[in-house]
């Protein structure tokens, strides 16, 4: 497992941009696929984006494509998560996870790492 931690939330206005960082601790994140899920009281943690240990593949859920990008740099065990055109509907707790697998990263269950989350408000 690695520790990850959050950063990059905060309040911001419909149509405008935040950048999520998530900075995981440990010589083996680049082993590990990385994704984001987000949180609303009351509803289950859903899948945003993820990435592949090498950068090559990304996926992104169907509410977010076309508006965040999801990128990673190992040498820097970071991972960031680019929200352009942001939406009230956006309004969440994001977490940052890890998966040692290359597959089904849609789901929660194929993590095994998670940080404490950083919440995003957008304003209407």
């Amino acid at each position: 497992q690695v520790q990850l931690a959050e950063s990059g939330g905060g309040l911001v206005q419909a149509g405008g941009s935040l950048r999520l960082s998530c900075a995981a601790s440990g010589r083996t994140f680049s082993t590990y696929s990385m994704g984001w899920f987000r949180q609303v009281p009351g509803k289950e943690r859903a899948f945003v984006a993820a990435i592949s240990r090498n950068t090559i593949s990304t996926y992104y859920g169907d509410s977010v494509k076309g508006r965040f990008t999801i990128s990673r740099d190992n040498a820097k065990n970071t991972v960031y998560l680019q929200m352009n055109s942001l939406k009230p509907e956006d309004t969440a707790v994001y977490y940052c996870a890890a998966s040692p697998n290359t597959y089904a990263l849609s789901y929660r269950d194929n993590y095994d790492s998670w940080g404490q989350g950083t919440q995003v408000t957008v304003s209407s």
